[in-house]
């Protein structure tokens, strides 16, 4: 075994060989079990997720985040681009704040994502709306969505690059920012629901 060989055992896998899963913790009880951390070398697992349900839970919160980057557009099935443009978003994200960027993606899903949310019901055709909880599952992927539609939105006739939005939204989110698209669609998701309770 060589030396190289030796030393990146000792280190673990790190995501794009760059950026470490280790110390990372989910503070949110609720989205643990959901939200997974494996380390992985590359965010492609080829769709290994899609033969059963709720599979997706145990696919790396990173992938899935590139995923929903993917989602309907222009960017569907460049797997390849998106990821490329996660690696540099993650790159200016550790210039900015100095953190691992695996982190500032957790904490961005975890502030991102709504506890209360609300549902139609019908009584002899008077419809209503009635606050429920959200199960762990679905908080993270109306999270990622949030996220995802805040980057959208802000490509649109602005100069910054992919990039940098991606990088500006996670950090915004991750800092329970008020101006940030993510955050202020949950509170006002959240706002909605406590009206109708």
């Amino acid at each position: 075994m060589s030396e190289d060989e030796a030393q990146t055992q000792d280190e673990g896998i790190k995501l794009f060989g760059e950026w470490s899963f280790e110390g990372i913790d989910v503070r949110d009880i609720g989205l643990k079990r959901y939200l997974n951390l494996e380390p992985v070398w590359l965010p492609h697992s080829g769709g290994r997720h899609e033969a059963r349900k709720f599979r997706k839970s145990r696919l790396n919160i990173v992938e899935r985040f590139v995923n929903s980057l993917m989602k309907p557009g222009s960017s569907g099935g460049d797997k390849s681009r998106i990821i490329n443009s996660v690696k540099t978003a993650f790159k200016i994200i550790q210039l900015k704040t100095g953190r691992n960027p695996v982190e500032v993606l957790v904490r961005a899903v975890e502030n991102a994502a709504p506890n209360e949310d609300t549902t139609r019901i019908g009584y002899g055709g008077v419809v209503y709306r009635l606050a429920v909880d959200i199960s762990p599952q679905r908080r993270i992927d109306i999270s990622l969505r949030f996220i995802m539609r805040g980057i959208k939105e802000q490509t649109f006739g602005n100069r910054k690059t992919l990039e940098e939005i991606i990088a500006d939204q996670l950090i915004g989110a991750a800092n329970n920012e008020g101006n940030s698209f993510a955050i202020r669609r949950k509170q006002e998701v959240e706002r909605v629901a406590l009206s109708s309770r």
